[in-house]
């Protein structure tokens, strides 16, 4: 792989490094985890919907699974509130519910003690975790413990794409109509992806230079990709201390809009195929119409042909698309944070594991 973008090395980077593992992450963690499928088959009879509780990196997570359940598995999938559970105390009839906790580390006490109350009100638990044997990973009935390996960077990159391939095992396991095929030919699409992103001709390079002065970013898109523009959003804002929010296609449309301008452009992320791509391409042709730059991270053609610029997607189906899509991000991220003179792996103000107050 060409690990260059202007025909110089590149500086090596934690968070460069990780992105670039994680085709061999990915790797392992399907190997490992697609077995045991039937493991979440066994307790998924119990379950009439399914919650989930997280916090950051591992929330957006989360909401590529309550795509990913509600549109294949006929369940009801949503977000649950820790501090429902940890603030309010309340007591809620859980009967029916599987409680999926996700950490990346599996030791953030909120989640331990979220998932800890959510067995004690009647729900089934599995827990998404890279901490094999933390407490989080002994609550569950079914823990799926991601291979990532250590992540030095504190910006989660390769835990991340990890996750969202467990969740994708979550959803096989609940019954969900996709082709595991699929799923073990992703690694090697990611590969693919990564060689192409990281030459000059990809065009990080070009888009850095673009945003290194603007005032703020809006990052959109919808449905199952909704996941990767919040995770994309997290990651400009941790990683280059840049004000970027992470939106729906149709809340932007509903007045946040206002916002972007020559200063302030969007990123538009959609899968090449699916029933929200064109709302996309409408969304991308409405920004640049109004004077503002829209970059597309996917797409396909038709997103590229009326966006300012256009980073390639993968070539994958939606029900996977975003596990692809955020690399192109987090590689834009770490370049952009380097060009503005900040160590991406060490942002100020975070560690790698967050306890809630």
């Amino acid at each position: 792989m060409d690990d260059t973008e202007t025909g110089q090395q590149h500086r090596a980077t934690h968070m460069r490094t990780e992105i670039l593992e994680q085709p061999a992450a990915l790797r392992a963690t399907i190997d490992a985890l697609l077995p045991r499928a039937a493991e979440v088959a066994a307790i998924a009879p119990r379950a009439r919907q399914v919650l989930f509780f997280a916090r950051g990196t591992s929330d957006n997570a989360a909401v590529y699974g309550t795509y990913l359940i509600q549109t294949r598995t006929g369940r009801l999938a949503s977000l649950g509130s820790p501090s429902v559970a940890t603030t309010y105390r309340s007591k809620i009839d859980l009967a029916g519910v599987m409680a999926v906790g996700l950490s990346q580390s599996g030791r953030t006490q909120e989640i331990v003690e979220t998932l800890e109350w959510a067995r004690d009100c009647g729900a089934s638990a599995v827990v998404i975790t890279n901490g094999a044997g933390s407490p989080l990973a002994e609550l569950a009935d079914v823990t799926l413990v991601t291979e990532a390996g250590i992540e030095r960077a504190v910006p989660a990159t390769k835990t991340f794409t990890c996750q969202l391939a467990a969740l994708a095992v979550l959803a096989l396991g609940l019954g969900a109509d996709l082709d595991a095929g699929l799923l073990k030919q992703l690694p090697a699409v990611i590969e693919d992806l990564l060689s192409s992103a990281t030459t000059p001709g990809y065009g990080i390079a070009q888009v850095v230079d673009e945003l290194a002065d603007v005032d703020g970013l809006m990052v959109s898109a919808r449905g199952l990709v909704y996941s990767a523009a919040l995770e994309l959003a997290l990651k400009i804002k941790e990683a280059c201390y840049l004000h970027a929010m992470g939106i729906s296609y149709a809340d932007l449309q509903h007045g946040p809009i206002a916002v972007v301008d020559a200063k302030t452009p969007a990123i538009v992320m959609a899968a090449d195929s699916g029933p929200t791509r064109d709302a996309a391409v409408d969304l991308a042709r409405r920004v640049t119409g109004s004077g503002a730059r829209a970059y597309a991270i996917g797409g396909g053609a038709e997103l590229g042909a009326v966006s300012s610029r256009a980073l390639a997607g993968p070539a994958l189906p939606e029900w996977l698309a975003p596990i692809g899509l955020i690399v192109p991000g987090q590689l834009l991220t770490e370049e952009l944070s380097r060009r503005l003179g900040i160590d991406p792996d060490r942002p100020r103000g975070l560690s790698k594991i967050t306890q809630t107050e």
